[in-house]
């Protein structure tokens, strides 16, 4: 049988099967497959759903309104925009449509699960702003504890002895996700207050082959998260909807039929 043409290149055909062999040498024939079968699972779901309709108005004005904003109010200089772009205007109504059925999609398979994934997810997603001075000598890390505690200046001390890098802005480190530190320092940094010095604590143990590393940290700031951060929870929603898809697509049987 002979293969159909996917495409032609220079009035060359390339077959269905030629493709494929060009996708796999290339090392993207998986990713390839995954997007189909991403994009299989998201319509078969649309088309099965009666809760996700989408009003013709809402995707007819947000239609005009593009076109308003990227100047393209005149009929002819939008045909040719479509054109230029590989589309007609079937296809990018369609796409529109699409874009507000898969949000409406999302929301109703993540929205009943997203308290409990953000409860699951909070350790991560708080942060703390903190300052630190990291030394490579216990006796100087208490010796520094004293002199801030006595009013120095926690700055000028970070800038002076601190070994990490940040010593150049004050040993200021910027938000850090309370998941990612050191159970050590969470369970301090937990139970401080903004403003108050903690440690010294030790960091990395001293060996035989290296010395050890010791921290003194300022707690400057909690941030903790919300659902109420509009970034944060269409983030999360995203992140709920990827899984779901993966677990959707998991179950599939895919056959790949080349000729």
């Amino acid at each position: 049988m002979e293969s159909l043409s996917f495409l032609a290149v220079d009035n060359q055909p390339i077959s269905i099967e030629q493709a494929v062999k060009y996708l796999q040498a290339s090392g993207k024939l998986t990713q390839f497959i995954s997007d189909i079968l991403r994009q299989y699972v998201i319509e078969q779901e649309i088309r099965m759903r009666d809760d996700i309709e989408i009003s013709p108005a809402i995707t007819e004005q947000t239609i005009i309104d593009f076109r308003l904003k990227n100047q393209l109010t005149d009929p002819q200089v939008f045909q040719e925009w479509l054109k230029k772009n590989g589309t007609d205007y079937p296809t990018f109504y369609s796409s529109i449509t699409l874009g507000f059925k898969l949000e409406k999609l999302k929301a109703v398979v993540t929205e009943p699960k997203l308290p409990e994934y953000f409860i699951e997810r909070k350790i991560f997603l708080d942060r703390v702003v903190l300052s630190r001075i990291v030394v490579d000598n216990h006796e100087l890390s208490e010796e520094l504890q004293t002199q801030i505690e006595e009013g120095g200046s926690f700055e000028q001390l970070a800038q002076e002895y601190s070994l990490a890098d940040d010593r150049i802005v004050n040993g200021m480190m910027g938000p850090i996700s309370r998941g990612t530190m050191p159970d050590i320092l969470r369970a301090a940094v937990d139970a401080a207050s903004p403003g108050q010095l903690i440690g010294p604590i030790e960091l990395v143990p001293a060996t035989p082959e290296q010395e050890g590393r010791y921290g003194l940290f300022r707690v400057e700031q909690f941030l903790p998260a919300s659902l109420e951060d509009t970034q944060l929870k269409q983030a999360l929603k995203n992140e709920l909807f990827e899984k779901w898809l993966a677990e959707k697509i998991h179950k599939l049987t895919v056959k790949l039929q080349v000729s």
